[in-house]
């Protein structure tokens, strides 16, 4: 059974600042307190006066096509990208009201987790609104993907929402093959999750770069790791220690997270992934939405 919890939101302006990984531009994130039920919504601070609405509702209908990151779009024609650990935190936080304004539209790749957006929050803390949330709430499975890539979101096995991933590289890669079930609260995410970080082969990381692609980026700002490891000691990323030795599998954990915070409301079910990706995780998402009305707010 799940227990209605009020509504929350930052208690106070948090920020945090960086470089986005593909583009390599400098940029400001400010979490700000939002009303009740305004829910997420991304603001382009930079292009306040320019645009008639430089605002992005963080909702599935924002949603854009792109590869290996989240991008939104609003009616004005405002655009953010890389959004998804920012809003895994808002997600794995509990907060559900926030006004996120940027000062560019990719968000700051950091160390290539969430734990310094963790981090901010959790130096003003989050406070409860006068109104109950109302969570969407599986009651049928609900499948994307084919064979080998695929995700399922299933009807709740406890209380909340708990993310099972199976990472399948193959044996030959450094990355190998792991897998991971976590039960997402605020506290299992701030140890268990938010601090995983970004992975990419060497491989994929060359051909990103001879696009113009994040030639900035450096292996200790992400983990990078051999396509075929000869040796035992180069299934290490490059440069950079693990914090998890199963570090990967928690990474693709965050990352669902925060895809399945464009459902606009806390989801509480068992979702289960195989290989997915962002693509997969939205379209997941879109499926929810249409077999779950949302329900109307309630005050306290």
């Amino acid at each position: 059974m799940t227990l209605p919890r009020l509504q929350r939101t930052v208690a106070g302006a948090a920020r945090v600042e960086g470089r986005g990984y593909w583009t390599g531009k400098p940029v400001r994130v400010e979490f700000r307190p939002a009303p009740l039920g305004a829910g997420v919504t991304f603001v382009r601070d930079d292009l306040v006066g320019s645009l008639d609405d430089p605002r992005v509702a963080a909702t599935i209908a924002s949603r854009q096509p792109a590869t290996r990151r989240t991008v939104l779009r609003g009616s004005g024609g405002a655009e953010v990208a890389m959004v998804e650990h920012v809003l895994a935190t808002l997600a794995g936080l509990g907060v559900d009201n926030c006004e996120v304004g940027v000062t560019a539209a990719e968000m700051p790749g950091c160390d290539g987790s969430a734990a310094p957006f963790v981090d901010a929050i959790d130096t003003v803390g989050i406070r409860e609104q006068a109104a109950v949330c109302e969570p969407l709430i599986i009651s049928r499975p609900v499948r994307c993907g084919e064979k080998h890539s695929w995700v399922e979101a299933r009807p709740p096995m406890g209380a909340g929402l708990s993310i099972e991933y199976r990472l399948d590289y193959g044996a030959e890669s450094a990355i190998g093959r792991q897998w991971l079930v976590v039960q997402v609260d605020p506290d299992s995410f701030r140890y268990e999750v938010a601090a995983a970080r970004t992975f990419i082969l060497e491989s994929e990381a060359k051909a990103l770069t001879d696009q113009g692609l994040g030639r900035h980026v450096r292996p200790s700002d992400l983990l990078i790791f051999r396509d075929r490891p000869e040796a035992e000691s180069e299934r290490a990323p490059i440069d950079n220690p693990l914090r998890y030795a199963d570090e990967c599998v928690r990474h693709k954990i965050l990352d669902v997270v925060g895809d399945l915070a464009l459902a606009g409301r806390p989801l509480v079910g068992h979702v289960v992934a195989c290989c997915s990706g962002h693509r997969l995780n939205g379209d997941l998402v879109e499926q929810l939405i249409a077999c779950h009305p949302a329900a109307p707010s309630r005050a306290a």
